[in-house]
């Protein structure tokens, strides 16, 4: 007789990943929702407490209750943990206990990995870990140990420490939580350091790597050794690149003259407050500047930079910048009468657009229909409705004022929004599908009149 597997065992990767965060999720739930976790040591209603933990593990940002004022130190330490648990990916953590514990990481683990890491194969996925881990752990403490100096002369030494260390796991993993709120305003985000030139540039710095991804970290680290990068890091980096400086460029010109943001400013503040809103929306989820005060076109080209996201095997949701990439060298491949997409040198597979085409649409689809639907339960303008669906799905965390004003449904949908965001459209629908069967029948290829 021979013995069944456990249910768990018998779960494909994507299924196994998916629940992994639904688990994570509902812990968090239940643990913010203890007295213990607010100041005023009031429960937090489950719908607010599940909108939270679910906004802390796929790393948003998007809050109803102000992280600073509402929730207690252990509160806010459930959340940090959400946040790292979820921007290095829970079988990242697991993997990393079982190294410390010296245990052997099984075929299946390694399968897993592959899949939350975006791997094409597991080979050296355990090293790759390995270098995640000791990477982000470094930058992270780098970035707190550079925020408590800074701090330290605005509040006491320890709750410098406290401050740097929070929003440095914050802004690495892309999440976008503050605890401003306690000193400055409730939801004013960093809008107390608009003009200040260490905060913008130690917090940029921190959102950026954390959005190109731990490939090219890894890629980046080992160039003295390799002398080349990966086409991956190639792309991505000549990419992110590229978008921040066209992004900059057109925010600067979108609200130059908007009194409401950046005409009392000089042209130094003007073009630091454009670069930290460039940088930010790719998946960052802070700001510098009150989102609902600029102008509707600038309101909009953050909307598409939400959705275009951060790269591959990051922290960063969205559609991803190579997903963006293949697009746009499909079109260009097209219009030049090529059959063939080539960066730097190299052909990419049909594969590789296929996939590109069909996370694109997916993404766009469900976008469209959230907003369509929320149209109709929450009582807001539709271009707030959009930026808040768009920010879920990129795991952003901007927002235009409609979070705190969501009913019941809206924080279901949106926190459904978050969830697809982190774990992707495509994962989600493998994990919802049977395994693919090969074809046995191949019919004769025709053609349909295009355009």
């Amino acid at each position: 007789m021979i013995k069944k597997k456990p249910p768990f065992k018998r779960m494909s990767p994507p299924q196994t990943l998916a629940l992994g965060f639904v688990l994570i999720i509902l812990i968090g739930t239940i643990l913010l929702m203890l007295p213990i976790s607010t100041i005023s040591g009031v429960s937090t209603p489950f719908i607010d407490a599940f909108f939270t933990a679910t906004s802390a593990t796929c790393v948003t940002g998007l809050v109803i209750m102000d992280t600073g004022t509402h929730f207690s130190m252990f509160g806010q330490m459930v959340m940090i943990t959400l946040v790292q648990i979820g921007g290095l990916g829970f079988m990242t953590m697991a993997t990393m206990i079982a190294l410390v514990m010296r245990k052997r990481i099984s075929l299946r683990e390694r399968l897993i990995l592959q899949e939350s890491m975006k791997q094409n194969s597991m080979d050296g996925i355990v090293r790759l870990i390995r270098k995640v881990l000791f990477y982000a752990l470094f930058i992270e403490l780098t970035g707190a140990i550079l925020l408590t100096i800074r701090w330290s002369f605005d509040m006491p030494f320890a709750k410098a420490i406290y401050f740097g260390f929070f929003h440095s796991i914050s802004m690495f993993n892309n999440a976008g939580f503050d605890l401003f709120g306690s000193i400055h305003a409730p939801f004013n985000s960093l809008a107390g350091y608009a003009h200040d030139p260490a905060v913008n540039l130690i917090v940029m710095l921190l959102i950026v790597l954390g959005g190109i991804g731990f490939i090219v970290i890894a890629d980046l680290l080992e160039f003295p050794k390799n002398k080349k990068f990966t086409l991956h890091t190639k792309v991505v980096l000549s990419a992110s690149g590229a978008l921040i400086a066209i992004s900059t460029i057109t925010i600067f010109i979108f609200e130059y003259s908007n009194p409401l943001t950046f005409e009392p400013l000089t042209f130094a503040q003007k073009s630091l407050g454009s670069l930290f809103q460039a940088i930010s929306p790719r998946s960052g989820g802070v700001s510098t500047m009150d989102v609902a005060d600029m102008r509707q076109a600038t309101q909009f080209f953050i909307v598409i930079l939400m959705f275009i996201g951060a790269s591959p095997g990051s922290a960063g949701g969205g559609i991803k910048i190579t997903t963006f990439v293949i697009l746009l060298g499909a079109v260009i491949a097209m219009i030049r009468g090529k059959e063939t997409i080539v960066f730097f040198r190299r052909s990419l597979s049909k594969d590789r657009v296929n996939k590109a085409i069909t996370m694109t649409l997916l993404a766009l689809m469900l976008i469209i229909f959230v907003s369509m639907v929320l149209s109709t339960t929450e009582d807001h303008q539709f271009l707030e409705i959009l930026f808040e669906v768009t920010s879920a799905f990129g795991t952003t965390g901007m927002s235009m004022g409609l979070t705190q004003d969501l009913t019941t449904f809206g924080k279901i949908m949106i926190s459904i929004m978050m969830f697809l965001g982190r774990l992707g459209p495509l994962t989600l629908a493998y994990a919802l599908t049977s395994k693919p069967e090969k074809e046995l029948i191949k019919y004769p290829e025709d053609k349909i009149i295009i355009g």
